[in-house]
């Protein structure tokens, strides 16, 4: 009896330990639905990589949010397409690395389509339109752009790293008179401090950038013009075709045009 007694009692043991076993797999392991879940959940996130010192583009509110220009494009995209938006805020210079390897769905940084990015990721259509400009002191004897290629010119330039004023700049200029720097307000900060003489950048930053420091103009005369577009992987056709559609009914609708107009007042 004892013995039978023994045996009916193991057994329940070991029912009850592949029972726990069971619920320990369950917490750690989603199945079924819950995986199924899971999955469309982070399928329906759309990461876009960014660089947020680039106002009104892109830039902190308050230092909790990111918001500007290209936030809010991209966030409509996002709702149109049915799909939530996540930034993540990266050095400027590596997110077409950051897209090309699948890390982010897409950049959207105040970027322009050149012949070089298109070796590695593919763009979009254009969404808004740029002014790269100089910027220097006001008491400086560059008077207009020509003057930086005048014969015998020495006139050294700050620029963001990889960016098109970066690209313009050294291309123009030589490397040995164009010094690199992470953010704009990096090279901002050098130009007050006497480290470089202009800064090559976006029209829009600029004027941030020359409210915000006294002593600084920028200069009449364009450097150059371009167009924004956003980058993706060259094998995300898919994805770049929804945000393409999605982007001409958003112009289409005022939609970009108004959200352009809540950063960028006519002068």
């Amino acid at each position: 009896m004892k013995k039978v007694l023994s045996f009916i009692l193991a057994a329940v043991m070991l029912v009850s330990l592949a029972a726990l076993a069971g619920c320990g797999n369950n917490s750690k392991t989603a199945t079924g639905n819950d995986a199924a879940s899971s999955a469309e959940q982070t399928e329906n996130v759309l990461t876009m990589a960014t660089n947020a010192s680039f106002p009104p583009y892109e830039f902190y509110d308050e230092g909790t949010e990111i918001v500007g220009i290209d936030a809010e494009i991209a966030k409509a995209i996002a709702e149109d397409i049915g799909m939530k938006l996540e930034i993540v805020d990266i050095e400027f210079d590596s997110i077409v690395t950051g897209v090309q390897t699948g890390k982010y769905d897409m950049g959207m940084a105040g970027m322009t389509k050149t012949e070089e990015r298109e070796q590695s990721v593919s763009f979009s259509s254009s969404y808004a339109k740029a002014t790269q400009v100089v910027i220097v002191p006001e008491d400086s004897s560059i008077k207009t752009s020509d003057d930086l290629f005048a014969d015998g010119a020495t006139y050294k330039a700050g620029v963001q790293l990889a960016t098109t004023g970066d690209i313009y700049a050294t291309e123009d200029l030589g490397a040995d008179r164009v010094t690199q720097f992470q953010t704009g307000a990096d090279a901002v900060a050098a130009l007050k401090a006497g480290k470089v003489d202009c800064v090559i950048i976006d029209n829009e930053p600029a004027k941030s950038y020359v409210k915000a420091n006294g002593g600084l103009k920028i200069l009449d005369t364009e450097y150059v013009t371009e167009e924004y577009a956003i980058c993706f992987a060259k094998d995300n056709t898919e994805l770049l075709e929804k945000v393409n559609a999605s982007l001409e009914k958003l112009i289409a609708d005022g939609t970009v045009q108004k959200i352009v107009d809540k950063y960028i007042t006519a002068d």
